[in-house]
């Protein structure tokens, strides 16, 4: 039987490094999505082969949407590397924060944010789709900031709501083709996401455990487990769902 084949975008750093890391560990190959830092991506390519996985590291500007043609020909010539013609899983990860009140958010900012995250994560799979196996399955990276509030975060939760809607119509669209599609929302992790401020902040890193049940703030590790999780051969049953990994967050 022929390994999985994951897409990961944003997976040079942080959560996408954890995703591809623990989807590798359970038998898939690798493709995965850098936008800036290729030393970071080659150095995760080179971690996941280590394990005895193929990878391969691709250029992606998720906001530019005028790329996913280009990059789906990029996919192609990847699977035809290996021998294959399409994939099984779409991890739509990549993304950025963004820290600005709403009254001082500017039209720029919040088209950056739906760009990035919404609108993303509907084109990229459309273009992507076709060489999707039927009985795939995608994974869409929202947040526990459409559960709780943090002021300064409005922008960017509102774009991840819009994930969590839109994941429930793919997968209802995409269920004729026997493809599940969830959402799986973070809480508040300890990476160089957002300028690493639960990471760097110590105070901020002490308010984050105290308002969480398991009484610490969420590493990499937490998120890369949760979502090899969701992705593991024996779930797929489970579509259409919002599954949070936040430690329970604002219980």
């Amino acid at each position: 039987m022929n390994p999985r084949i994951a897409i990961v975008t944003g997976g040079s750093r942080g959560l996408g490094r954890s995703m591809a890391q623990h989807l590798a560990r359970d038998g898939a190959d690798i493709i995965l999505t850098y936008q800036q830092n290729e030393a970071a991506a080659r150095d995760t390519v080179t971690g996941i082969e280590a394990l005895g996985r193929k990878a391969a590291a691709l250029q992606l500007d998720v906001a530019d949407s005028r790329a996913f043609p280009a990059f789906a020909a990029q996919v192609d010539t990847t699977l035809a590397n290996w021998g294959r013609t399409g994939f099984d899983i779409l991890v739509n990860n990549a993304g950025s924060g963004l820290h600005v009140p709403l009254m001082e958010l500017t039209e720029e900012q919040f088209d950056g944010m739906i760009a990035i995250h919404l609108k993303s994560a509907l084109f990229l799979t459309q273009a992507l789709a076709p060489r999707l196996n039927d009985g795939g399955r995608i994974l869409n990276i929202s947040s526990g900031l459409t559960r709780f509030t943090l002021a300064g975060a409005g922008a960017y939760a509102a774009a991840k709501g819009g994930v969590e809607v839109l994941t429930r119509y793919l997968a209802r669209e995409l269920a004729e083709r026997r493809i599940s599609v969830n959402t799986l929302a973070p809480g508040a992790i300890a990476t160089d996401f957002g300028g690493g401020r639960v990471r760097d902040d110590a105070n901020l890193n002490a308010w984050v455990a105290a308002q969480t049940a398991l009484g610490r703030a969420g590493v990499a590790d937490d998120i890369g487990g949760a979502a090899a999780s969701l992705l593991a051969e024996g779930s797929a049953w489970i579509t259409g769902q919002r599954v949070e990994a936040s430690g329970g967050m604002g219980l």
